[in-house]
């Protein structure tokens, strides 16, 4: 089988409040690489002729775009967060770049959430390729790998429904 790898860099900023560490509850923030591996859905030849399942442009550009416009110098917050609201309320627009997720925005966390995101934009692409694993990258020594599906590690989305990282659009919260 013939996988495609792609890599791409970005800047967050994050904090834990449940309990993770008292320095994680201010905010603070990494530089991660967050890296996919694709494989084709269906087995066949290479054609002798283009001799790719899917070219590089189509595979990684819809990831690539979400990685840069929305992950890239987000803030991640727990939906129970406090300054979640105070943004809401002080700094609206500030809050539309607020990556909100279930819980803690952990780096296990970000991990399926990308995970699931990046499977809905494969699926509303053809299913022409399917993401075996996410690698996340969160500092040089601490790095969390995800392969398999990640709905059923995620908690129920409250309200039950289609979450922001189970739609194929460029969407980070609900």
């Amino acid at each position: 089988m013939v996988d495609l790898i792609f890599t791409r860099r970005f800047s967050m900023g994050h904090r834990l409040i449940h309990g993770a560490s008292e320095s994680c509850a201010l905010p603070h923030g990494h530089n991660e690489f967050v890296t996919v591996r694709l494989e084709p859905t269906s087995l066949s030849a290479l054609d002798g002729v283009a001799n790719m399942p899917v070219s590089f442009q189509r595979a990684k550009s819809g990831w690539h775009r979400f990685v840069d416009e929305k992950l890239d110098h987000a803030l991640q917050l727990a939906e129970d967060d406090p300054l979640l609201g105070w943004f809401r309320a002080h700094e609206p627009a500030r809050a539309e770049r607020i990556i909100v997720t279930p819980g803690d925005p952990t780096t296990e966390m970000m991990v399926c959430l990308l995970k699931a995101k990046l499977d809905a934009m494969l699926v509303a692409d053809g299913a022409i390729l399917r993401c075996t694993t996410v690698t996340l990258q969160e500092t040089p020594t601490n790095t969390v790998e995800f392969s398999g599906d990640p709905l059923p590690m995620l908690p129920t989305p409250r309200p039950a429904g289609k979450c922001w990282w189970r739609r194929a659009d460029m969407s980070i919260a609900d």
